[in-house]
């Protein structure tokens, strides 16, 4: 080599031209060809990166499909490759999505709508990470010291033993003795649950009966159920014997016994008590998560009281004895968040500051996105949708991270127009630090700050899943799609209202930050509750109007089936068309279920084979003996009006209702269901499409329909436009008023507009949230909330209807 050559490098090159842009910088689009997940029908788009996307449409019309199971579950998959195979064992198994190409994808940060998980131990912040930072604050600063963070933790147990050890040591087993010592922060007496119970036995079992007789009558104990056999196989009991004639040891040992191994035949079992058993199988669940039956009977059978020990704080004496500032944890838990913030702030601790720096931040984050009124102590089984996925928000707001794809579904749930502006203003920060912001929503505040808008549709199920409009709101506002039509629709506030036939009084209500509200619901009307996120109003539904004799309660829970569900089984439409295809076939009614006799022998009635492949996804494949109809050959044999039952259920339910109306098949039950899910816009939808393939606002809608069945002069709704498309929110308020003018009252809790002009009567809550709300500001008509103006929800009403 010639040494004396000058040197050159390509990174001193001056001469290119200072416009040219790199290579690197060109990748400036998320792109996507052939997407045919669920409903979309050969999709091909172009995203924009480090932009705000909305993508709208009628529920139902493939934005979920093409944002989370496209384009987020890419990202996903492909970051999870990444990790060895061992990692990858731990993670869930995720499919490729159905898609030809997708390219420039960055890594995807997923705030969802599933509500936080209905786990009776968990609080917000547990579930936010605040508690453990709060923990170490204690057991650093804490006067008296009591032990390290486990000790402020109410779901440690303490434990203490002794013992015999075998150590191996130079060759030899040697035996030592050591004693152990473990202080958790859990209150003994409610084990950190926070309430005790006490069981009514009257409601387990009647104890006129034997065991073999059907004395239990907890739901799933039936006579020949491993349930009871396992009593009656013990030894320990006389099966046959009624309960009240029972020795002292033999209730002792049917109702509190230890756990014990015995042999009920050829089976080895542990055998335990009555009382422990409904313990652990009902009371460690959170209510809220159980089915409607199982519900009931907690309900009925169970009491459940602050525990009289910690004081419903789930915490022991000890970690409510140190304090920090002349507070326990227990009372910075209790705290509205909003203040614990101030609190935090007033710490002056240099040897703690990066803790502290980072708590008080997180806190700060909170009131930020307008969870200020939450306290920490709150089970997060108890959060709304909306709040559930701002509290998922938190920890991506003080991010360093750029060029991140954030993927929002509908942000906007459960918040008053006035929280929507600063939803709005913390989307923009994402972007605006370099970041590609996906959101799907409806609301036409939301969609006025998007970057581009892509419109799917033109409508729902089988009819949408292809792109109508991509561009400029201004080019969606001149489109003739559906959304754009529809973009600036503003209801008007309604001339003529009702008069009311009664009314419900409500007296003293305290349920959590309201005030000794006393307030007169008005019957036979359409009444709608308003107020910011956080101000009372689900308290005063929920707490005040208890759902029983008279009351259907529709709150936002999610509905909850396996693939296996699916509108026909969930709305119990199944039933009827079973038992009439049997009586016209003359054969058992099973036979036409495909999770019981009539299933197909090779795939059990779901119509796929599932491969497992280890750490790579399953794989699904139609069952090749029916062809994916989930049936027997023999049963698809058997006809009713022309149609076997598997193409009954590939039937829309316009279609069913045409088909069960009149004819042979006229079947009047099944009629009814069906013209419950038309009402409520759901007629495009298949009567066997599975539960898990539905959007969010067709479950909302499913719920609704589902509800409508049941008997009651009051109907309380909690958010039913959750989810809904703007040209949707028209046929729900058809069919509001159908249900008040048949003779019914309608209680609305929402934040919709056009909802609140529709009203005959607004109760307004507030002025603020938590502390600051929880008073009645306002009661009375639309026309007299608009010019009134004094509350926020007249201000924003008053410039959506245009006075």
């Amino acid at each position: 080599m010639d040494r004396t050559a000058p040197v050159t490098s390509s990174f001193a090159t001056t001469d290119t031209p200072t416009s040219a842009q790199h290579d690197g910088d060109s990748h400036d689009l998320i792109r996507v060809q052939g997407a045919r997940v669920n409903n979309l029908k050969n999709v091909s788009m172009e995203i924009p990166k480090r932009r705000l996307t909305v993508f709208t449409g009628v529920s139902g019309s493939g934005k979920s499909s093409l944002v989370f199971g496209t384009v987020a579950a890419e990202s996903q998959r492909m970051i999870n490759e990444t990790y060895s195979a061992f990692v990858q064992g731990f993670m869930p198994n995720l499919a490729r999505p159905d898609v030809d190409v997708l390219e420039g994808l960055t890594t995807a940060i997923i705030v969802d709508q599933e509500r936080m998980g209905a786990n009776s131990r968990s609080t917000v912040g547990t579930a936010t990470d605040v508690n453990a930072m709060l923990r170490i604050v204690f057991s650093r600063l804490g006067q008296p010291h009591i032990g390290s963070p486990q000790a402020f933790s109410f779901n440690v147990a303490s434990i203490s033993g002794a013992g015999a050890v075998r150590l191996e040591r130079g060759g030899k087993t040697v035996k030592e003795r050591r004693s152990f010592e473990i202080t958790g922060g859990m209150c003994p007496r409610c084990e950190g649950m926070g309430t005790v119970n006490d069981i009514d036995l009257t409601q387990l079992y009647d104890d006129s009966k034997s065991l073999n007789g059907g004395a239990l009558t907890i739901p799933g104990y039936t006579a020949d159920g491993w349930g009871v056999r396992i009593f009656t196989g013990s030894g320990f009991l006389d099966a046959d014997k009624p309960i009240r004639e029972y020795t002292t040891k033999e209730v002792d040992d049917f109702l509190y016994r230890e756990p014990v191994k015995v042999k009920v035949g050829d089976i080895n079992l542990t055998y335990e008590g009555l009382i422990p058993k409904v313990q652990k199988a009902f009371l460690s669940k959170d209510r809220e998560a159980m089915q409607p039956h199982i519900r009931a009977f907690v309900d009925r059978a169970v009491t459940f009281t602050t525990c009289p020990e910690c004081g419903g704080t789930r915490l022991s004496e000890a970690a409510r004895s140190s304090k920090v500032a002349g507070l326990s944890i227990a009372d910075a838990c209790a705290m509205q968040i909003s203040d614990l913030a101030e609190w935090v702030r007033g710490l002056d601790e240099p040897s703690m500051a990066p803790l502290l720096t980072v708590l008080q931040q997180t806190l700060d984050s909170f009131a930020e996105i307008g969870l200020g009124y939450l306290s920490l102590d709150r089970p997060a089984g108890t959060l709304s949708g909306g709040e559930a996925q701002r509290t998922k928000m938190i920890r991506h707001l003080g991010s360093s991270l750029t060029d991140i794809t954030y993927v929002f579904d509908e942000p906007t749930i459960g918040l008053h127009p006035h929280d929507i502006q600063r939803m709005n203003k913390l989307l923009l920060q994402l972007r605006d630090k370099g970041n590609t912001v996906l959101v799907v929503e409806h609301k036409p505040e939301m969609i006025a700050i998007a970057d581009h808008v892509v419109d799917l549709g033109p409508g729902a199920g089988t009819a949408g899943g292809t792109i109508c409009f991509e561009g400029t709101i201004e080019g969606l506002r001149a489109s003739d799609t559906l959304t754009g039509r529809h973009l600036d629709d503003r209801a008007a506030v309604k001339e003529v209202v009702r008069t009311p036939t009664g009314q419900l009084a409500i007296r003293g209500a305290t349920e959590h930050n309201l005030r000794d509200v006393d307030v007169d619901i008005p019957l036979g009307v359409l009444v709608v509750l308003t107020g910011v996120a956080g101000s009372g109003k689900s308290s005063l539904v929920h707490g005040s109007i208890p759902a029983g004799e008279g009351v259907v309660s529709i709150g936002q829970g999610a509905i909850r089936g396996s693939r296996r569900s699916n509108p026909a089984t969930y709305t119990g439409l199944l039933d009827p068309i079973r038992t009439r295809f049997a009586k016209a076939n003359g054969v058992k009614p099973a036979l036409f279920s495909a999770n019981s006799e009539g299933a197909c022998p090779n795939c059990n009635g779901a119509g796929v084979i599932y491969t497992d492949l280890g750490v790579m996804a399953s794989v699904a494949t139609p069952c090749e003996v029916c062809e994916g109809k989930r049936f027997q050959a023999a049963v698809l044999d058997y006809h009713l009006g022309g149609r076997d039952i598997s193409e009954v259920l590939a039937m829309s339910v316009t279609e069913a209702e045409g088909f069960f109306g009149s004819g042979e098949a006229r079947i009047p039950a099944a009629h009814t269901i069906l013209s419950r899910l038309a009402d409520v816009g759901l007629g495009y939808v298949s009567l066997g499409q599975p539960l898990t393939t539905l959007s969010g606002g067709e479950r909302q809608r499913l719920k609704l329909a589902t509800h409508m069945a049941e008997k009651g002069g009051v109907y309380v709704l909690d958010e039913p436009t959750t989810g809904l498309h703007l040209a949707d929110v028209e046929q729900l308020l058809g069919l509001l008023d159908r249900i008040v003018d048949s003779g019914k009252s309608v209680i609305v809790v929402e934040h919709h507009q056009a909802v609140m002009a529709h009203a005959d009567w607004i109760i307004d809550l507030g002025p603020g949230a938590g502390h600051d709300g929880g008073s009645i500001v306002f009661e009375g008509t639309p026309a007299d909330l608009v010019a009134d103006r004094s509350t926020l929800t007249g201000q924003h009403l008053a410039a959506y209807v245009g006075a």
